[in-house]
């Protein structure tokens, strides 16, 4: 079996990325964006999505924290595209719901090939640390938009941002997890139109 990996650089004016990932791997990661707590969270996404996964991101953080969250997504969800290949064999779909003390979040993914986003969480503007918590949602956003994926996050309950922040994060790289694994009853590409 072909190795489900790649690399790439994103660079802009304002931030230069690099991520190399394997979609086969065992949860490995090494990230370094200069943000702490996204630096956490993108540890939680490999780990529990079992992506061997390297990003390294240095970008205009004395700013603010947007523009290198925005293209850390936009990088990522680049790589996995391109680790996909021509995506034959996949199971494509995939869901979680993962329990983080008193937060249960949901997500659900289609590997399209047509993005499309839903972000059903209700959270105030606020920081945990130095992040802002709605810099998530723009990072699964721009993640959407280059996997070319239909994402849908949904926060059943949940307090403390940390917990609903990290629970959304694991849930979906369980959820790619499972849309990006090969299913054994298949070799061909998962759409009655052959092509996704």
């Amino acid at each position: 079996m072909a190795k489900r990996q790649a690399k790439l650089e994103r660079k802009t004016s304002e931030v230069k990325v690099k991520v190399d990932i394997s979609l086969d791997g065992t949860g490995k990661f090494d990230i370094d964006t200069g943000i702490p707590f996204f630096n956490h969270m993108l540890s939680q996404f490999a780990k529990h999505g079992y992506f061997d996964l390297n990003i390294q991101a240095i970008g205009d953080i004395d700013i603010d924290f947007h523009h290198t969250v925005e293209d850390v997504g936009l990088a990522l969800g680049e790589a996995i595209l391109g680790a996909l290949g021509d995506k034959r064999g996949i199971t494509r779909f995939g869901e979680a719901f993962v329990p983080f003390d008193e937060t249960l979040a949901f997500a659900c993914v289609d590997l399209s090939g047509r993005p499309h986003f839903e972000f059903r969480v209700e959270i105030p503007k606020s920081k945990v640390g130095e992040f802002d918590v709605e810099l998530a949602e723009e990072f699964f956003k721009s993640l959407t938009n280059t996997l070319k994926c239909n994402l849908h996050i949904e926060l059943k309950y949940g307090d403390n941002l940390h917990h609903i922040i990290e629970a959304m994060f694991k849930a979906v790289g369980r959820a790619l997890d499972k849309a990006t694994g090969l299913d054994p009853r298949s070799k061909d590409i998962p759409s009655t139109k052959g092509k996704l």
